[in-house]
């Protein structure tokens, strides 16, 4: 299951004093404006775009369940991005029911590639192994 895309852009600078709204040397709002500004015509219609410590939240409207894309700088690379889905597991626990997940992460993983590379904005494109992603 995709989940986490990493990529590299010059095409997403920081916005003046935009680390002071996040943390000390992380970015992103305008990636996740980008995203937020493209997901809907993939079926994705976005509710909020939130500024949080370890960088912005891209809110969708799901009925089922909380949806969204996290999007920030990232320091493997000159120019990075980190963008990720949660929640990003197979299922999801509501009340006393488990909801299938994997579905709408794939498509929604497949609209934002399809996003990024359709920018040609970015470039480096790769979508993190399962063994790669941290999970608490």
């Amino acid at each position: 299951m995709r989940a986490q895309v990493e990529f590299v852009s010059a095409d997403f600078p920081p916005y003046p004093g935009e680390d002071q709204q996040l943390n000390p040397g992380r970015y992103g709002i305008r990636l996740a404006e980008f995203l937020a500004q493209e997901l809907p015509a993939h079926g994705f219609p976005v509710e909020s775009v939130t500024v949080e410590m370890w960088g912005v939240r891209v809110g969708l409207q799901h009925a089922d369940y909380p949806l969204w894309v996290g999007c920030g700088n990232y320091e493997a690379h000159e120019n990075g991005f980190l963008c990720f889905i949660e929640p990003a597991t197979p299922t999801v626990r509501k009340w006393f029911r488990k909801l299938p997940n994997a579905p709408t992460v794939e498509r929604l993983a497949s609209a934002i590639e399809s996003i990024l590379q359709g920018s040609g904005k970015v470039s480096q494109l790769r979508w993190w192994s399962e063994n790669e992603l941290r999970r608490p």
